[in-house]
């Protein structure tokens, strides 16, 4: 969250509310916890709320929760448990992000809270864009990368405006998520959305597919039928893999996008195009026209407004966020879960990803159900993922210096265990807590900025906390 706004903590169960609240001011959150019957308080005293979390067994949180949602204008939910909220009104539905077992696995509730922060910021953004649609997140754009901030901040700046824009990447880092993102977000949105790859149409057929044709144009035309143009009037026309279109058919594109007119093959009546162009291509259009495979008065019409989309491997940061992702659309879905530990995610951030995003995925669905509901480590990665050997993930766990553990907080993957003779929990998240901020500390070179971001914590707060933990030899302020 940010720092003026704080965590409503809606839990009957003190043990549960005491518990949440420790784990959630360790992560450096402000907290606002009430007794039941009292909760209700923060709302008549204004407070400002970044995030609820409500408890599904919670008798008194329906009665409110529909109250809050009417005044705290785009604030997440997450809620303990599955336990269907009964009467919980369609808006508050809608604005649970996150289901959360108890007790919570640290590395999947950390992730939460991140997103959490994303909703809130993208919530803000549509507000000072004048938009009052429905938030949603950029699903394949996750992470927090520079790179990924950019390809945000440019299709937020030509969303809404009427241009032909032509996205480049790499095949599988998500082009069509864009284009498609593009499409909500713009006028054209309650029109319809038309994708056509013209890789893996016959360049015969393509024509046909396009601008549609007329009963008896060719051999098989039995009946006439309607073309994507046709079917996207009004609304975006995506032509994926643009580069693989033959001269001819680019010929015929130019003369739409000019005139914006068009005959169906076949027939002579002139339709009018009332259509957004976006256009993706993995291939270099500059160099396919120095070759003369490409058309140069084209390409200047579709190249009004530029996205390039970053590979995976130019932004290795995102993968575990995207891990995550990954994972909550596979459980939302109810296509299984898996867990994986850090050697495991550190093994795949140092693979170079050729498929990209779309690899990843493969991934996830493979070991999902390869290992369903499994703890996945180096070990069940397929062999030319794994780059980090066993003695490494061994001795990873071995000099960490973190105890076993309690529930859902020990070492950020493995299942919990509570010693028999117990342990005092503050001092044990003091010791986890200090851990971590040395590895963080140690991973950025001792600046703060960079540790806190790791941390996903305030720069403020990281520095009370080395000042805390007598850590000041470790850490520089830039």
């Amino acid at each position: 969250m940010t720092e003026t706004t704080s965590v409503f903590v809606i839990v009957d169960d003190e043990q549960r509310r005491h518990d949440l609240q420790t784990i959630l001011e360790f992560i450096g959150e402000t907290v606002i916890v009430a007794d039941p019957g009292y909760w209700v308080e923060p709302l008549q005293n204004n407070e400002e709320i970044g995030l609820v979390i409500v408890d599904g067994d919670s008798e008194q949180a329906v009665d409110h929760l529909n109250e809050l949602v009417e005044q705290q204008k785009g604030v997440p939910f997450f809620q303990l448990g599955d336990t269907p909220l009964e009467g919980l009104s369609e808006d508050a539905e809608s604005r649970i992000i996150a289901r959360i077992e108890w007790p919570p696995n640290y590395t999947k509730f950390v992730d939460s809270l991140y997103r959490a922060q994303v909703y809130r910021d993208q919530y803000a953004d549509s507000l000072q864009r004048g938009q009052q649609r429905e938030v949603q997140l950029f699903r394949s754009l996750v992470g927090t990368s520079r790179r990924v901030h950019h390809v945000r901040q440019l299709m937020s700046q030509v969303a809404d405006k009427e241009v032909s824009v032509l996205i480049t990447g790499e095949p599988g880092t998500g082009k069509e998520v864009v284009a498609r993102n593009l499409h909500y977000y713009s006028p054209r949105r309650d029109k319809p959305f038309v994708p056509v790859n013209c890789g893996a149409i016959p360049g015969e057929v393509l024509e046909s597919e396009l601008f549609g044709h007329e009963k008896g144009a060719f051999s098989g035309a039995i009946s006439s039928r309607a073309g994507r143009f046709e079917l996207a009037e009004g609304g975006t026309l995506f032509l994926d893999e643009i580069g693989d279109m033959s001269l001819s058919m680019q010929l015929r594109i130019l003369r739409v996008l000019k005139e914006q007119t068009y005959e169906r093959v076949g027939g002579n009546r002139t339709l009018h195009a009332d259509v957004r162009i976006i256009a993706a291509t993995h291939k270099s259009l500059e160099d396919m026209i120095e070759n003369g495979e490409f058309r140069e008065d084209l390409y200047y019409r579709l190249n009004v407004f530029p996205i390039e989309m970053p590979s995976l491997r130019e932004r290795v940061e995102d993968i575990p966020l995207l891990i995550n992702e990954l994972i909550s659309r596979m459980e939302v879905e109810k296509r299984g879960s898996i867990r994986l530990n850090s050697a495991a995610i550190m093994s795949l951030c140092r693979h170079d990803w050729p498929g990209n995003v779309r690899e990843l995925a493969n991934l996830v669905e493979r070991l999902a159900i390869l290992h369903p509901y499994g703890v996945i480590g180096v070990h069940e990665l397929p062999r030319k993922f794994r780059y980090v050997d066993d003695i490494d993930e061994t001795r990873e766990v071995e000099d960490s210096g973190l105890p076993s553990g309690i529930g859902g907080m020990a070492g950020l993957d493995a299942p919990a265990l509570l010693p028999m003779n117990g342990l005092d929990l503050r001092d044990y998240l003091s010791s986890l807590e200090k851990t971590l901020i040395e590895q963080a500390l140690n991973e950025s070179d001792g600046v703060v900025a960079r540790a806190a971001e790791k941390l996903r914590i305030r720069r403020t707060t990281l520095v009370e906390k080395v000042r805390k933990y007598g850590l000041r030899g470790e850490a520089t302020d830039s």
